[in-house]
Order: structure tokens, then C-alpha cells, then sequence
């Protein structure tokens, strides 16, 4: 448990962090999606299985992944990098993943994070998500940080089930 938080300091992540993230990601996932994501996915999930996704991840010049911790302990991370929807524009940019540890929900590590992601961002690009319709949390952060549904959705397959995804765009 977070009991007090110091402050909180982003940083660009490394591979050394690769652990930490893919514990992060799996965490969020079983706890911020249980309900909606099917428990068998869910259930499957686990650090050692996204540690090498999130090591090619690192190792991409493109994608800038970021890194929130306080006291050294990793409350978090986001990764940014170029929009791959069809109908983009050279040089927009896509927020492709921001989880935190669910220990950090509500504590204003989303919010630091959020601010390094829109420091690599130029002002003269879209900056793009996509969100579960069903992740009212997220959706109701990203909307108090100026993103704006555009009325693009997808379906996400996952064991079998489809889930309706929105694209917000700021």
C-alpha cells in the first residue's frame, strides 16, 4: 500500500525497467478491467509474459516510454509514439498505454505522467488515445486533460469477446 506518497518524479524509462512495467501492466489490467475483460484473459496475464513486449518496446526509437516513481518505488508509466490509425497525419502522436500501480490510483501520478507525454508532443499534431467505452475512470481523466471523443471506435477481440473501444483526440 501507498501509505504517504513523496514526490513524484517522471523519467524516461530504461531496460533495466522492464520488470517493474510489465508488473505495473499486469496489475492495472487484472484490477482496472475485471468485469469487462474476460477473467480467462485476464487471469493469463502475467509480468513474465509482457516483459519482452515491453523490452521491444523499449528498444523502439520512435516510442518514448516514461516512468513514475517516488522513493524509488515505479508507481507508473506511459508510452507515446506515432499514431497508427489509418486516417492519422504525418507526425501525430498516439498515447498508447497509461497504467499505474493500483496501490497509486487518485494519487496524481497520472497527472505527472500526462504532463512528460505532452512535453514530447507539439502542439501543431494530434495527440490520440484509444480507451475501453467501459473505463469510465480513464475516460473522465483523459476528458479533465483536454481529450475529446472523435467518434472513431473499434471492437477489441479478447478469448473470443468483443469490447468497444473509443478514440479520443486532443
Amino acid at each position: 500500500m501507498v501509505e504517504e506518497l513523496g514526490s513524484v518524479s517522471v523519467r524516461p524509462a530504461t531496460s533495466s525497467d522492464v520488470m517493474a512495467i510489465a508488473k505495473i501492466h499486469t496489475l492495472s489490467w487484472q484490477q482496472a478491467y475485471a468485469g469487462y475483460v474476460p477473467a480467462e484473459y485476464l487471469n493469463a496475464l502475467t509480468p513474465e509474459n509482457k516483459a519482452p513486449v515491453w523490452k521491444q518496446i523499449l528498444d523502439r526509437d520512435d516510442t518514448d516510454v516514461f516512468l513514475a516513481e517516488s522513493s524509488g518505488r515505479v508507481l507508473g508509466f506511459a508510452s507515446v509514439g506515432p499514431a497508427p490509425d489509418e486516417d492519422a497525419e504525418p507526425g501525430d502522436r498516439c498515447l498508447y498505454t497509461m497504467y499505474l500501480d493500483p496501490e497509486a490510483w487518485g494519487l496524481g501520478v497520472a497527472k505527472e505522467l500526462m504532463s512528460a507525454v505532452e512535453k514530447t508532443v507539439s502542439e501543431s499534431v494530434a495527440l490520440t488515445l484509444w480507451v475501453f467505452d467501459k473505463n469510465e475512470r480513464a475516460r473522465k481523466f483523459y476528458e479533465r486533460h483536454g481529450f475529446k471523443r472523435d467518434g472513431v471506435e473499434k471492437l477489441e477481440e479478447f478469448t473470443g469477446e468483443y469490447l468497444l473501444e473509443l478514440r479520443y483526440r486532443k
